[in-house]
């Protein structure tokens, strides 16, 4: 079966659709009361919210699908922020001629990444579009959550001297995606490593102190997103080249491809300031209790006006601007 315009107008298929696809893979008692609004309980706090939409292509890539991608993106803008996610709305744009089937696989995985990172999904939208004008499919997922550590991380926390830490190689979701797109086979398979990385945030944060602000390199990569908060704690950063954790066939990929692993786009990756008396601790914290074996320190924080420097092996540097155009778009 394939979904078809009216599976959008509301009617008829619009109620089988959502009856046979959507309800059997969330199972959730605020779903099935199929009211205009859910109403929720949260525990007292500040609120935290974001959105994010989702347009990859392809739909499916090793490691994940677009449905494990907009779950764990969602989950993991809020865990770097310092929430604790709690809830997940979710809107589909579908376009005509989709497989059945390919939905329900893409939902079924939602519904685990979803179990996997312990929120619940409480509402959802469903559009329809003519075929041709829609890719497959596209996804916005909202996320809510409870700050519970409010004050704890921010632009103005970071300090010269705090050490720059990230949990695994950088990369790995790019390349991913560029070689299911384009048909491309290595002997050791490159997977995205899109994944949620709540719990361990969490975990993170109530052990160790020093933990200044944290951000995931998804669009723009590693450089393009310490550029960011360079601009906006007003510190210069150095970044050691022989000290940046790049996969091996990532490596090789990229040197093929001409691309710039620093650039490239990660979906299961945090960047962490942490002052120097608890890097090497949190670093090994991350590889013996998450299983991280490429976390690393890759750089420190310094006085300056919001500048990045990268140190090469050679004693030269070079400073890493953003990302300017787009080398691979629709990457998440």
């Amino acid at each position: 079966m394939e979904i078809q315009l009216s599976h959008g107008d509301g009617g008829k298929l619009t109620h089988e659709l959502i009856k046979r696809v959507f309800h059997t893979a969330f199972q959730e008692n605020i779903l099935s009361e199929e009211g205009d609004a859910a109403a929720l309980t949260l525990p007292s706090g500040n609120i935290m919210i974001s959105t994010d939409s989702y347009v990859i292509s392809p739909l499916d890539f090793p490691g994940g699908d677009i449905g494990k991608l907009a779950i764990s993106g969602t989950v993991n803008d809020l865990a770097v922020s310092g929430a604790i996610p709690q809830y997940l709305t979710v809107g589909f744009i579908l376009e005509e001629g989709l497989k059945i089937d390919i939905l329900k696989r893409i939902v079924h995985s939602m519904a685990h990444t979803s179990l996997q990172a312990g929120v619940r999904l409480v509402a959802g939208d469903t559009k329809v579009v003519e075929r041709g004008k829609g890719d497959g499919m596209y996804i916005n997922t909202t996320g809510i959550g409870v700050n519970a550590l409010p004050g704890r991380l921010g632009y103005g926390k970071i300090q010269p001297g705090d050490r720059i830490l990230i949990n695994g190689g950088i990369g790995e979701h790019a390349i991913a995606v560029l070689s299911a797109r384009a048909g491309l086979e290595y002997s050791i398979p490159i997977l995205s490593d899109c994944a949620p990385l709540n719990h361990m945030i969490l975990s993170l944060l109530e052990r160790f102190q020093t933990i200044r602000f944290m951000r995931d390199p998804t669009r723009g990569g590693l450089a393009t997103t310490l550029q960011e908060i360079a601009w906006k704690a007003s510190m210069d950063m150095e970044i050691r080249e022989e000290h940046l954790p790049i996969p091996s066939q990532v490596r090789g990929a990229v040197e093929i491809l001409g691309l710039d692993p620093l650039y490239l786009a990660n979906e299961g990756k945090v960047v962490l300031f942490v002052g120097e008396e608890e890097a090497d601790e949190v670093i090994g914290w991350m590889k013996e209790t998450y299983h991280q074996p490429l976390a690393a320190e890759i750089g420190r924080v310094k006085e300056g006006d919001g500048k990045v420097w990268l140190k090469t092996p050679y004693g030269g540097t070079r400073r890493l601007e953003m990302l300017s155009g787009a080398p691979l778009p629709r990457i998440c």
